[in-house]
């Protein structure tokens, strides 16, 4: 297959979400998983949204003229992360994804990014292995936990909405647990109104741009977690996702009556600090 690569545009959205629900849908119930898109229009929205972002980096993959793939690099933040990257199941393994996955690392590099990063599912092999052969390094084990609302406060923890005013507080506790602040996710998540920050004895102790599947949260406990977690009135997309080594918040989050869809991989390349506090990835890193 003859790959050429071009930067995605509003109307390549339809094309994509099909392709991104058909092999997230395939790959997945390959191994008896539920998909990640429950529809070709859901994933449709996600394509559109992400081309129409200025903080997104886009590249469509063609053979032939027809769209048979689309990869994406946030660029929010001082670390760059891939995703998502799909490939039309007729013609996966022929080096569309490897072709992809090139031109967002060579962008991340080429805009002095600290590192780059990106969540694999652990069931899919292939993609683990491409992504080790491209110097990726293993960081955490992932569950992805989902459930109903599991409304449980957490005595000294006080949750509300996150405001504009918060920013700088939550970028400095970022920087405290990862090295690294994600301000501009957090920024949009705020505007979304998705965002919202945990306190103790009248400071911010933690902080989520969304309990949620492309949502991340940081804090310096897990009674704080447990209280962002609490307070969430659903766990939008497949789940939020939690380091599995963090087995008291796991245990909680079970006992509670969440369950594990699937376990997956957090990988990187460049800067990496071993985190120190508590915290939740998004499907992104």
């Amino acid at each position: 297959m003859s790959v050429v690569l071009r930067r995605g545009q509003a109307s390549d959205a339809e094309v994509g979400g099909d392709i991104a629900y058909r092999a997230f849908k395939a790959i997945a119930e390959a191994h008896n998983f539920p998909p990640d898109f429950p529809s070709g229009e859901m994933a449709a929205a996600v394509i559109a949204s992400l081309i129409g972002h200025p903080g997104f980096y886009d590249v469509v993959a063609e053979d032939d003229g027809r769209i048979v793939g689309s990869n994406f690099l946030d660029e929010r933040n001082p670390i760059s992360g891939v995703g998502p990257i799909t490939v039309d199941p007729a013609v996966q393994n022929d080096g569309a994804g490897r072709a992809l996955m090139d031109a967002v690392m060579r962008r991340s590099e080429e805009r002095g990014f600290a590192g780059v990063r990106l969540v694999q599912s652990a069931y899919h092999n292939r993609s683990l292995a491409l992504y080790l052969k491209l110097g990726f390094d293993a960081r955490e084990q992932l569950a992805c936990l989902q459930g109903p609302a599991v409304a449980t406060p957490v005595p000294g923890c006080s949750v509300r909405v996150a405001t504009g005013d918060d920013l700088a507080a939550c970028n400095r506790l970022c920087a405290r647990v990862h090295g690294h602040e994600r301000g501009g996710e957090l920024s949009d998540a705020i505007a979304r109104g998705a965002a919202g920050v945990v306190e103790r004895a009248g400071r911010i102790s933690g902080y989520t741009s969304g309990v949620a599947f492309f949502g991340h949260s940081v804090a310096e406990t897990n009674d704080d977690l447990m209280a962002l977690i609490g307070a969430a009135e659903s766990f939008p997309g497949p789940g939020f996702i939690a380091p599995t080594r963090n087995s008291e918040l796991t245990r909680w989050c079970l006992a509670r009556g969440l369950r594990i869809v699937q376990t997956m991989t957090l990988m990187s390349i460049g800067l990496y600090n071993q985190p120190a506090g508590a915290w939740l990835p998004s499907v992104t890193y």
